[in-house]
């Protein structure tokens, strides 16, 4: 890669729209772009696929399962280089209640604490790297947060409920983080990305209008345009910032983050 070349990351991308974004990072041939993904064989195909579509020879991949800290802090402490992007995408969203080795409820360990264990991982990385950014993959299908039960103990645990619950989250700390590490020229910012046909759609019960092409076009579009780093803070949908009433209410927004904070 030339000098003048950057690093792109994106969790869970060998999914759906996760292969979609890396594959319209890698296409501009100004990135590196890495693959991070749970499973080897489905990181490998992606690989596979998206050098083949883009002709970009710099994709690669890592293993990491965010839904697990120890496997979040392994994969930085192995990290050699800068990372200039960072785009938080891995989701799931089990129709049963399951909960991780570490006894969290999956959906809220893979959806809420992965992005935000990355962030806080990878925070030295994209200081250093600055001018950075982080992407965070939210939805516009969103609300249902409740503070006092996060990993659904107390309610009858719904998958739909949880997943909404997750992506007001998403977008909540987007703002938190935006506002510790803006004083360091990191951008954070999230989005809706569209709706795909995809094993998460399907497990929430529904199917999807938008080709992951289409679906990936906002999160690419801030993972690569200069507009990604000029907003921070923001929830962006169609590459338009929207109003968050989620990101307008500071109290819920700390008292989320230091709920995170407890999860170490």
């Amino acid at each position: 890669m030339n000098s003048n070349s950057r690093v792109a990351m994106i969790t869970g991308a060998n999914g759906a729209i996760g292969k979609a974004v890396a594959q319209g990072i890698a296409e501009t041939g100004d990135f590196e772009v890495i693959l991070a993904c749970r499973d080897e064989a489905r990181a490998q195909r992606a690989v596979r696929d998206v050098t083949r579509a883009t002709g970009n020879q710099h994709v690669r991949y890592e293993l990491v399962d965010v839904s697990r800290q120890a496997s979040i802090q392994s994969l930085a402490d192995r990290w050699q280089g800068p990372l200039h992007v960072l785009v938080n995408n891995a989701g799931a969203t089990p129709r049963g209640r399951e909960e991780t080795p570490e006894g969290i409820e999956v959906q809220f360990a893979t959806n809420v604490l992965g992005y935000f264990w990355m962030i806080q991982a990878f925070t030295g990385h994209l200081r250093r790297s600055a001018p950075a950014r982080v992407i965070n993959v939210a939805s516009y299908w969103t609300g249902d947060l409740d503070l006092d039960d996060l990993e659904f103990e107390a309610r009858r645990y719904d998958n739909g409920r949880a997943y909404r619950q997750s992506k007001q989250a998403n977008r909540m700390l987007t703002v938190a983080f935006a506002q510790r590490l803006e004083p360091y020229k990191i951008a954070v910012n999230a989005c809706h990305p569209g709706d795909v046909n995809s094993k998460l759609s399907n497990d929430l019960g529904f199917g999807g209008s938008d080709s992951p092409e289409a679906a990936a076009r906002t999160p690419v579009w801030l993972a690569t345009d200069p507009a990604g780093q000029e907003y921070t803070g923001k929830y962006f949908d169609n590459l338009r910032p929207v109003r968050d009433r989620f990101a307008e209410d500071q109290a819920a927004i700390e008292r989320l983050f230091q709920a995170c904070l407890e999860y170490q």
